[in-house]
């Protein structure tokens, strides 16, 4: 199964996929013009991941905006961690926010609340950004 990688545009975030190590990321902003397009392609690849999952999944998503129909895929996603950890496999989801968006942490508290998958909340600060 090959690694899925989506480079981030102002409307997509940069997705990273890869079936090797089992880790997930997904960054940026998530406003797509054709969402079904976009995160169908994430879901697909994801239901091919799960025939043969590695032991550990970890999910890494850092979004600094997504709108209403990327959050229901989002979930979708996180529907599908569930079904993994079902079937005996590790899964947890790492949710990055900056500490000034509250919103997008209490976000990330309601998908947690939804999943039965760990969340680690990992705050950080426009300090933290390294500039190149």
């Amino acid at each position: 199964m090959d690694t899925l990688l989506i480079q981030a545009t102002a409307q997509t975030p940069l997705v990273n996929l890869n079936p090797e190590t089992g880790v997930m990321e997904i960054k940026g902003r998530s406003i797509p013009d054709d969402p079904e397009v976009f995160w169908g392609a994430v879901l697909t690849w994801f239901d091919n991941y799960m025939a043969h999952p590695n032991d550990e999944t970890l999910v890494k998503i850092d979004l600094e905006y997504f709108n209403i129909t990327s959050s229901k895929r989002i979930l979708f996603l996180l529907y599908k961690l569930n079904e993994l950890v079902d079937s005996g496999k590790k899964a947890k989801v790492e949710w990055y926010y900056r500490q000034s968006d509250e919103d997008m942490y209490e976000v990330g508290q309601d998908y947690a609340f939804m999943v039965h998958v760990p969340f680690d909340f990992r705050e950080y600060t426009d300090n933290d950004l390294v500039v190149a």
